[in-house]
């Protein structure tokens, strides 16, 4: 009872950032689930979740008008494709070639995060909708990657629709965590046709559902108040630090060498959390450039 708890709580935290940056739940979720669970089934379970988690953010978003539908239709389709194909290679591994898999991509993922909110964030400009040619194979990578990866859609959608700057980014946030509902159950489906059910752990994913559910429309609401650079860099840090752990006792790594590695994830975490403060600090100070522009990723 005490860890279904827990993993409710982790579903709440991770919703929470999720739905604040646009970007993290899978990745939170699935690295902590790592610890105990083979990977494919982590990353199942945590999919399958996400179901009911990305429906109530998505409603959420759509209701403070958060969400560019356009966008949605372009990423989400590819997206999808890329989510059912990752989720049956991911299915096809044993476990011991999939955890040091999904503990690395993962890392990346981590280290992404770290760099990208220990900069400033790019503000909206006008200039035109998205192309199409950049959105379908945006969303083709970004599924796959989260349907291997365990996580990794916000990841890697979020930051490239934020950088083109065509939308402001409170739309970027709602607009991927809309589509992210089309991604999630098509990797629920790839995971069904490659595990069966056995694939589920159906505690875990209600403990996860719960605590998502909860943080779901606070989530939609703290988009547009909270200081995205902190956040980002705050759960970069943890991503690495777990997954790091993972990684190098899948690959056997002496423990001097973890010491060392801890050390250095531990600097640069410090170091991504002074730049990220810095970046908040000067934009607080320096005038706004439009009125009603959003703090959140």
């Amino acid at each position: 009872m005490r860890k279904l708890v827990v993993l409710a709580l982790v579903g709440f935290a991770a919703q929470l950032v999720d739905g604040a940056l646009g970007m993290a739940y899978g990745v939170t979720s699935t690295s902590l689930l790592l610890l105990g669970a083979a990977p494919a089934a982590a990353s199942a379970s945590v999919h399958l979740a996400e179901l009911g988690t990305t429906l109530a953010s998505a409603l959420a978003h759509w209701r403070l008008g958060n969400v560019d539908w356009r966008t949605v239709r372009w990423i989400a389709v590819p997206g999808a494709v890329g989510a059912f194909a990752g989720a049956v290679f991911l299915s096809s591994l044993s476990t011991e070639a999939a955890a040091p898999w999904m503990a690395g991509v993962l890392l990346a993922l981590g280290g992404w995060l770290l760099v990208r909110f220990s900069r400033p964030l790019p503000a909206a400009r006008r200039g035109g909708p998205l192309r199409r040619r950049l959105l379908a194979p945006l969303g083709l990578t970004a599924g796959f990657v989260d349907a291997t990866g365990g996580g990794g859609w916000g990841p890697v959608a979020t930051p490239s629709l934020l950088i083109s700057g065509r939308l402001a980014p409170r739309a970027v946030v709602g607009s991927v965590d809309t589509a992210e509902f089309v991604v999630a159950a098509a990797a629920s489906a790839g995971f069904l046709l490659g595990l069966r059910t056995t694939g589920f752990v159906l505690p875990v994913v209600a403990a996860l559902l719960i605590g998502g559910l909860v943080a779901a429309p606070v989530a939609a609401w703290l988009v547009r108040r909270v200081p995205a650079q902190l956040l980002g860099a705050a759960v970069g840090g943890i991503v690495l630090l777990t997954n790091a752990r993972t990684l190098m006792r899948g690959l056997d790594v002496p423990g001097d060498v973890r010491a060392a590695a801890y050390g250095l994830i531990i600097l640069a975490w410090s170091v991504a959390g002074g730049l990220a403060l810095r970046v908040l600090r000067r934009s607080r100070r320096a005038p706004r450039r439009a009125p009603g522009r959003s703090v959140g990723a």
